[in-house]
C-alpha cells in the first residue's frame, strides 16, 4: 500500500493543479468542453449524411438571402424579411434594421445562426448533454459576433454617435473606467449606494429573536389588530440575501403579509468564509429550518406553520418536510414553494454546467478557497442570459452611453453571498448529479426520506422565463407528492416573477388546484387548463394561506425571553460581506 503522506501529497498536488487552471478558465472544465467538442465532432466526421444535409442548407441559405437582396435592390429596400428573429430576441426591433444594408448584415447573422444550430444538432450518436452543451457554446460564440454588438454593422448606434458627435461613446468611455474602478475595488455597482440595507430596503419593522453560528430569525411585528394564529416562516436559498422578499416598502412581500393579518418570520443566512468550509446540506437543515421551527414554536406554541421556500431554501425545506413526516413530526401546516426545485432531471441550461468532470473542477476550485464565490456564481447565471445580461447592457453602458437607472431588485442583486465548499459539493452532487432527492435515496440523519410522505397542502409557484429553475421543473413537485398542490404560473423571471406586488404593472398568472384523489396532468395539458388572471398572483396565495389558517387572534409577542441582547430587523448577518 501507497503511504499516507504519498497518497495526500498527490492528491493536494491534483487539487491544487486544477484549482490553478480553475481560475484561468472561469471555473469551467477543460477536460468537459474538450470531451463535449470531440462527441459532437467526431460523431459529425462520420456522418457523411448530415455533411451533405449542411452543405445544402449552407447553399439554400445563401440563395435566401440573394433572393432577398435583389428584391431590397428592386423595391428600394422595403423587401419581406427572409428570417425573423426570435420572439425573445429584441435585437433587431429598431426600424433602422430594415434599412440596407444594415437589413443584409442582420439577416445574414441570423441565417449563420440557424444553420449553426442544425449542424449542432440532429447528429446522431452525440449525446444529449453534449449536443445541448455544444449548441450552447455556439450559440455563445455567435452572440458575441453579433452586429448589434459593434459600431460600424449597428444603424442605432450609428444614428446616436452621428446626432451627439461621439459624445455617447465619451460617455461610455467614462462608464467604463468608473465600473472598471468599482470592480478593481470591489464596490457596489453606480447607484447601489441609494439602497441601504435597513435604511431604504429591508426596514419592515421587526427583531431578531434568535441566532446561532449559521442563521438569525427575524419575527417581524404585526400591521394588524389580530392576526391568523399560525404563523408563516420563510427559508429563502443561502445563495442570496434574504431581502429580496423585503425590498422597498412598495414591493415588499412580508409587510404584504403582515397587513393580511399574519405573524412572519424569516430566516436570514450567514454570508460563509473560509472558516465555514466543512458546514455540509445537513447543517444547513438542522441550523436552518429545524432550529427556526423550534424557536417559532416558542414564540406561537401550538401551533402549525406555514412554511415557505424560495428558490434553493424550497429545496431545503422539501428535504427537512420530507423528514419531518418520515419521524412523525407534524408541525407544519402547509408548504409554499417560489421557483423551487426538488427534481433536478430537467434542470433547464445550468445542467449544462453539471458533469462528474465540471463538479470534480469545481470542488477542486472551492477545495482551495474554502467557498464558492459570488462571482463565479454570477458569472455563471449571466451567460444563460448573456444577451440580455451582458451584451445589450455593455451596448447601452458603453456604447450608447446611457446607464441603466437602479433599482431595488438591482441592488439587491449585487449584494451577492458566497456559497461553503461542502455544501455546495453536496449539493451538486447528491442534487444535481444524482438527483438523490427525487429518486428517495437522500439521506438525513442516515435514513432515506421520500417526498411522497408529505401529506400537508402544497402551493407552488413557477415563473414563465426561469433560467435557473424552469417552471417544469418546478411543476413536478405534482407527481413527487400524493397531497393537495396548488400550482402558478406567473410572467417574468426568477426573480422579477416572484417579487410581483399587487399593483405592478403587466403581471398576469395561471393558477390550479389538484386534489388529493385526483389524476395527475402534465405540464401541457395543465396549461391548457389552468385559468388565467391579470395582476399579481399574491393575493391569491394570502387567500389560500388564510383559508388552511384558523380565526384571527390576538397577535403572540414579540422576541423570545431567552434570547436578549439581539438586534432589530434587519439584523446582523444581512450586513457581512
Amino acid at each position: 500500500m501507497d503511504s499516507y503522506s504519498v497518497t495526500a501529497a498527490g492528491e493536494i498536488m491534483d487539487h491544487a493543479t486544477r484549482a490553478l487552471i480553475a481560475r484561468t478558465t472561469a471555473g469551467l472544465s477543460p477536460a468537459a468542453m474538450w470531451a463535449t467538442w470531440a462527441d459532437w465532432a467526431i460523431h459529425l466526421a462520420t456522418s457523411p449524411g448530415k455533411q451533405s444535409q449542411l452543405v445544402s442548407k449552407a447553399l439554400r441559405k445563401a440563395m435566401r438571402l440573394h433572393r432577398h437582396a435583389c428584391d431590397c435592390a428592386l423595391s428600394g429596400g422595403t423587401a419581406e424579411a427572409c428570417i425573423e428573429p426570435l420572439a425573445q430576441d429584441r435585437r433587431f426591433a429598431h426600424e433602422s434594421w430594415q434599412e440596407p444594408p444594415f437589413n443584409l448584415i442582420y439577416q445574414s447573422f441570423l441565417l449563420t445562426q440557424q444553420w449553426w444550430h442544425n449542424a449542432t444538432t440532429g447528429v446522431r450518436g452525440v449525446t444529449r448533454h453534449h449536443e445541448r452543451g455544444v449548441e450552447f457554446a455556439a450559440r455563445q460564440i455567435l452572440d458575441v459576433f453579433s452586429p448589434s454588438n459593434f459600431l460600424p454593422t449597428n444603424p442605432e448606434l450609428l444614428a446616436r454617435t452621428r446626432d451627439e458627435l461621439g459624445q455617447n461613446l465619451v460617455r461610455g468611455m467614462q462608464n467604463f473606467v468608473e465600473d472598471f474602478d468599482r470592480a478593481v475595488a470591489g464596490k457596489p455597482p453606480v447607484g447601489a449606494e441609494a439602497f441601504e440595507v435597513g435604511r431604504d430596503v429591508a426596514i419592515t419593522p421587526g427583531k431578531v429573536i434568535y441566532r446561532n453560528r449559521l442563521i438569525e430569525l427575524i419575527q417581524y411585528a404585526p400591521a394588524t389588530d389580530k392576526v391568523r394564529p399560525e404563523p408563516v416562516l420563510i427559508v429563502p436559498a443561502w445563495i442570496m440575501k434574504y431581502y429580496i422578499l423585503d425590498l422597498s416598502p412598495a414591493n415588499s412581500m412580508v409587510k404584504y403579509l403582515t397587513e393580511q393579518g399574519f405573524t412572519v418570520f424569516m430566516i436570514s443566512w450567514r454570508n460563509p468564509g473560509p472558516e465555514d468550509r466543512d458546514l455540509g446540506m445537513e447543517d444547513y437543515r438542522r441550523l436552518g429550518p429545524m432550529a427556526a421551527l423550534d424557536a417559532v414554536g416558542q414564540v406561537c406554541p401550538g401551533e402549525k406553520v406555514h412554511a415557505v421556500g424560495y428558490c434553493l431554501g424550497g429545496t431545503l425545506l422539501s428535504i427537512a418536510a420530507a423528514a419531518m413526516a418520515r419521524d412523525g413530526d407534524q408541525r407544519l401546516g402547509t408548504i409554499s414553494y417560489f421557483a423551487a426545485q426538488s427534481d433536478f432531471s430537467d434542470a433547464g441550461e445550468l445542467m449544462l454546467f453539471i458533469s462528474e468532470s465540471e463538479v470534480t473542477f469545481l470542488e477542486d476550485m472551492m477545495w482551495e478557497q474554502g467557498f464558492l464565490d459570488s462571482k463565479q456564481m454570477s458569472g455563471a447565471f449571466q451567460i444563460l442570459r448573456s444577451n440580455d445580461l451582458i451584451w445589450s447592457r455593455m451596448l447601452r453602458t458603453y456604447l450608447m452611453g446611457e446607464r441603466d437607472r437602479m433599482n431595488d431588485l438591482m441592488a439587491w442583486n449585487a449584494d451577492s453571498t458566497r456559497m461553503p465548499y461542502r455544501m455546495h459539493s453536496e449539493y451538486l452532487r447528491k442534487l444535481f448529479l444524482e438527483n438523490e432527492l427525487s429518486a428517495g435515496k437522500y439521506e438525513v440523519e442516515g435514513r432515506p426520506v421520500s417526498l411522497g410522505d408529505i401529506r400537508v397542502p402544497i402551493f407552488a409557484v413557477g415563473t414563465e422565463t426561469d433560467h435557473v429553475a424552469p417552471w417544469r421543473s418546478a411543476f413536478k413537485v405534482h407527481q413527487q407528492t400524493d397531497t393537495e398542490a396548488t400550482f402558478v404560473l406567473t410572467n417574468g423571471g426568477h426573480n422579477a416573477g416572484v417579487v410581483a406586488e399587487p399593483g405592478h404593472p403587466r403581471r398576469r398568472y395561471r393558477i390550479r388546484t389538484r386534489g388529493r384523489d385526483a389524476n395527475h396532468l402534465s405540464p401541457d395539458e395543465w396549461l391548457q387548463k389552468a385559468a388565467q388572471h391579470e395582476g399579481s398572483w399574491w393575493p391569491a396565495w394570502t387567500e389560500w394561506l388564510a383559508r388552511h389558517s384558523g380565526a384571527l387572534a390576538v397577535p403572540p409577542g414579540l422576541g423570545l425571553a431567552a434570547e436578549p441582547g439581539l438586534p432589530d430587523a434587519p439584523g446582523s448577518y444581512v450586513l457581512m460581506t
